[in-house]
């Protein structure tokens, strides 16, 4: 059974739950627990979209420096992969992913939000990548993610100075996608997962896979990536209901059985 990270399903919805006192630092038996929770996410059936949660006081605030401050360069060259590809699961799960940031999101908690679809966060949320102040960089995606997110420049100004971010900036920079009182963080994540339970899980899946892969090439190989899954989706029978029940009731009422 798992320690620190597990995954709770209700009606659809599955969270992976952080729960390591004090500050869910994220020791390497937290980040498989987080590898094995994402790829049963991933793998159930009756979880239709994510919600990454670290509770009502912190989201995650980091890496386990102790654990960290042990560890030799040979040391750290057989874990980086493991380290970013624990977090990579997150990030491929072929469903809509949400992160809902209470309290701290820093370091490799800001890179575990990073692998979210989306990231809702609490007013008094604060967000940061501050590895530059322990003399080291990002290294469970934090240099690739948060630039593609919000840009060069601005990824630069957060991993260059290590500075905290406020949610209220977090917004405006593009870092979080909705700002939220504390109390309801958890809850709003929960919703907005809630509305792609019974939804077209096929088109979901193939949408997702278009922007995730797609932003990684050029336009016309993009392109070529979104017409095969396009067309694809003409095998599922989630198309043929939800084209048959627009014509004959209007948009918005099918009902989709995920196949």
């Amino acid at each position: 059974m798992p320690e620190f990270c597990r995954l709770e399903v209700s009606e659809g919805v599955g969270t992976i739950r952080l729960d390591r006192p004090k500050m869910n630092a994220l020791n390497v038996q937290v980040q498989e627990e987080i590898r094995a929770a994402a790829t049963e996410a991933a793998e159930r059936d009756d979880v239709r979209a994510v919600v990454v949660y670290g509770g009502e006081r912190v989201f995650a605030a980091g890496a386990d420096v102790k654990e960290m401050n042990d560890m030799s360069y040979t040391d750290m060259v057989k874990r980086s992969g493991a380290l970013q590809s624990s977090f990579s699961t997150v990030a491929r799960i072929p469903k809509p992913v949400v992160a809902a940031i209470t309290g701290y999101a820093l370091g490799g908690g800001c890179e575990l939000a990073l692998c979210a679809d989306v990231r809702f966060a609490a007013d008094d949320a604060v967000l940061g990548q501050p590895e530059i102040l322990l003399g080291i960089m990002p290294g469970a995606g934090g240099t690739q993610r948060l630039t593609r997110l919000v840009g060069p420049s601005k990824a630069k100004d957060l991993i260059f100075t290590g500075r905290f971010v406020k949610a209220d900036e977090a917004l405006a920079i593009g870092l979080v996608d909705r700002v939220v009182p504390a109390d309801q963080v958890y809850d709003e994540a929960v919703a907005w997962a809630r509305t792609f339970v019974g939804g077209a899980s096929y088109a979901l899946r193939a949408a997702k896979e278009s922007i995730d892969r797609g932003i990684e090439v050029d336009l016309e190989t993009g392109l070529e990536i979104e017409r095969q899954q396009f067309a694809a989706l003409f095998a599922t029978e989630d198309r043929a209901t939800g084209m048959q029940s627009f014509v004959e009731h209007g948009p918005g009422k099918a009902r989709f059985q995920g196949r």
